[in-house]
């Protein structure tokens, strides 16, 4: 998530960085308006009439390395034929840019968008969720077999980055303590090329979209992806279905999900026992985030960003209480 400051909305930004790509200028100023911000700033466009995505970041919100990975990543699976977003080249022929402007210095990139429904506003149907599943086996499969020119981060460099965050921030001692814990417990787990590659992170069922009449997935949103135990992303995914549904429908999701995963990579008892660290991972992380994202504090803040550093500050308690869990 970025700092707070970076959570209003920049139409000027937004022009000046579409002058770097084909764009339609009917209606543009409706599409911008759309726009969403949190671990980057989205403005929907059009290009020849197809719908696209600019995004924007801070470049002290990234590494650059990062970036480039993700979308020499999104590259190779395109070109293995696996349904994810496609980046959209700049005028220039470049996918990631740089732009030195009036209000700092910004990664840039778009994207166009992929076809279907997300599967957050679907009815989690068994064929719906084995193809979900299906979706993140073949990804992982993928992952299992890519050979990367520029590597992304682990989740032992993310494990320093949680580290600094947690000094820097004067985070209590708990969570300096789960830090250590957590290490302890990864640092003990058995990794292999068939269990640890290259993850998506937020496989959640807002970031895939299902399209019925090919009874496919595609795959949205793969900025935070890193190095990590495939079991990382499949956690994420039962984590968002219990939110999502009642205790007996995520049970059966979960079910389904795992059958269609099964098609095209193995998940069985070493996967499950998994689970719990990678929780704790995602939790601890999660946790960082939110804490250098509000740290800071203005005045005059606006009525929703009072509630939403409300929300926050309550995401830091009950995250807390999970510590250890």
């Amino acid at each position: 998530m970025l700092k707070l400051k970076y959570l209003f909305e920049n139409y000027p930004l937004a022009k000046e960085a579409l002058k770097n790509w084909p764009h339609d200028e009917e209606d543009l100023d409706k599409l911008l308006s759309r726009f969403r911000i949190s671990s980057n700033a989205i403005y929907p466009f059009k290009s020849s009439g197809k719908l696209a995505f600019l995004r924007l970041a801070p470049i002290s919100e990234k590494l650059e390395k990062n970036i480039r990975g993700e979308l020499e990543f999104i590259d190779y699976l395109c070109e293995n034929d696996f349904p994810a977003l496609v980046p959209m080249k700049s005028l220039g022929g470049e996918t990631l840019l740089v732009l030195d402007t009036a209000w700092g210095e910004y990664y840039a990139s778009a994207f166009w968008s992929v076809e279907g429904v997300q599967i957050e506003n679907t009815d989690f149907s068994d064929g719906i969720m084995r193809e979900y599943g299906a979706s993140l086996g073949r990804l992982h499969s993928l992952s299992s077999a890519y050979e990367p020119r520029i590597r992304k981060w682990s989740h032992e460099d993310a494990l320093e980055w949680i580290k600094g965050v947690l000094l820097r921030y004067q985070a209590p001692p708990c969570a300096l303590r789960e830090l250590e814990s957590l290490k302890s417990a990864l640092s003990s787990l058995e990794r292999t090329p068939r269990n640890y590659g290259l993850v998506h992170y937020d496989y959640e069922p807002d970031n895939v979209f299902y399209l019925p009449e090919k009874n496919k997935c595609s795959a949205i949103d793969f900025d935070d992806g890193m190095y990590h135990w495939y079991a990382l992303d499949c956690c994420q995914v039962f984590e968002s279905l219990e939110d999502c549904l009642p205790e007996d429908g995520a049970k059966r999701a979960k079910e389904k999900f795992i059958e269609g995963y099964r098609e095209h990579y193995s998940y069985g008892s070493n996967e499950e026992s998994l689970l719990k660290p990678m929780s704790r991972f995602i939790n601890l992380f999660g946790y960082a985030r939110i804490i250098r994202s509000v740290h800071e504090a203005f005045e005059n803040e606006p009525e929703w960003l009072t509630e939403l550093r409300k929300k926050l500050e309550r995401f830091i308690s009950e995250k807390e209480g999970r510590f250890g869990e």
